[in-house]
């Protein structure tokens, strides 16, 4: 007795699986490939790709909203005290400003084995900075001596192991962060002193600002590769441009009887100055190893992160300013 084939519902009798010939319904694009010489194979869909959160930051490797709103939030920091009847609020805040820097550079110093000693740093920077908006210049500089002294006195009492190394460290950090601060409040000391540090600091915006919209929009050629990958001749370029017309205005409209030519000068050193400084940073930074220098603003890094193209022009805008706007 023959036992009648069982066939699987809906799929006949001729069933690929069973070694027969596949109907066309069944057949595959390699088994019809070669019988169609005009038949073409549809490659595979590719998935479609997964956002990626990094890609919401801008080119230049920043959180963009975050980094307005704390450059916002900076800036009333800055212009309230400044332009209020106390004016020494001002002065404590570029003190406070001293001591946060000087505690992230000297935390940062530390990942190559340096040790300068902190509190008297921060504390003989502070006093540093205070001294020279009442004493002037000179004081400036006796701070300056007065702090590595105490630093040098203090880090005797450990080890002599890396004594040098720290007393370099302590000398640099002192230099870098509190003295070069201390010109930001001489020149606060003028009667017009608000519109000397507002010409100072505005002119530095603008240099960071063109730099950043050029550099990011036709950014091609590389400043300094190995130091500052992202800093580009182009952005130079609109450094130049915004800072010099930026320092035209800000002299025609805050200072009298004083060229906008001059204002150009000003506006030009300022890119030169901040540029130098911002490169000065990335190469301490890339020598640690560090992206930043700390992580207190959003979207910016340290506050060293911020200050490190002011930090170089501070000096360098007191020098032009009381060159070139008469008391």
């Amino acid at each position: 007795m023959t036992t009648p084939e069982t066939t699987t519902p809906g799929r006949g009798s001729a069933d690929p699986a069973d070694g027969a010939a596949p109907s066309a319904e069944h057949r595959t694009a390699q088994d019809r490939a070669p019988e169609d010489p005009g038949f073409v194979e549809t490659p595979p869909a590719e998935p479609l790709p997964v956002p990626d959160l990094a890609e919401k930051r801008s080119r230049a490797g920043r959180d963009l909203p975050a980094a307005i709103a704390v450059a916002v939030v900076l800036g009333a920091l800055v212009v309230v005290p400044l332009y209020s009847p106390a004016r020494w609020v001002f002065v404590a805040v570029v003190a406070v400003a001293a001591a946060v820097g000087t505690r992230e550079i000297v935390l940062a110093l530390r990942e190559l084995g340096a040790a300068p000693p902190l509190v008297p740093l921060a504390v003989g920077g502070a006093a540093t900075v205070v001294l020279a908006y009442r004493e002037g210049a000179e004081a400036l500089f006796l701070g300056l001596a007065l702090t590595v002294l105490a630093c040098l006195v203090w880090r005797l009492a450990d080890p002599a192991d890396g004594y040098l190394r720290d007393v370099a460290a302590t000398a640099l950090v002192a230099a870098y962060v509190p003295f070069l601060a201390g010109f930001a409040v001489l020149l606060t000391a003028p009667p017009d002193g608000p519109r000397r540090v507002t010409a100072f600091v505005v002119a530095v915006v603008c240099s960071d600002v063109g730099g950043y919209a050029l550099g990011v929009l036709v950014g091609k050629h590389p400043m300094a590769p190995s130091v500052s990958p992202k800093k580009s001749w182009e952005g130079f370029a609109g450094s130049l441009l915004l800072a010099g017309v930026g320092g035209a205005v800000l002299f025609l409209v805050m200072f009298d009887d004083v060229s906008p030519l001059l204002g150009v000068v000003f506006g030009l050193a300022m890119v030169v100055t901040a540029t130098l400084g911002d490169l000065g940073e990335s190469m301490i930074k890339r020598d640690i190893g560090v992206k930043d220098l700390g992580t207190l603003l959003p979207g910016h890094g340290g506050l060293m992160d911020r200050l490190d193209s002011l930090l170089p022009s501070a000096p360098v805008a007191w020098l032009l300013l009381t060159a070139f706007v008469p008391l």
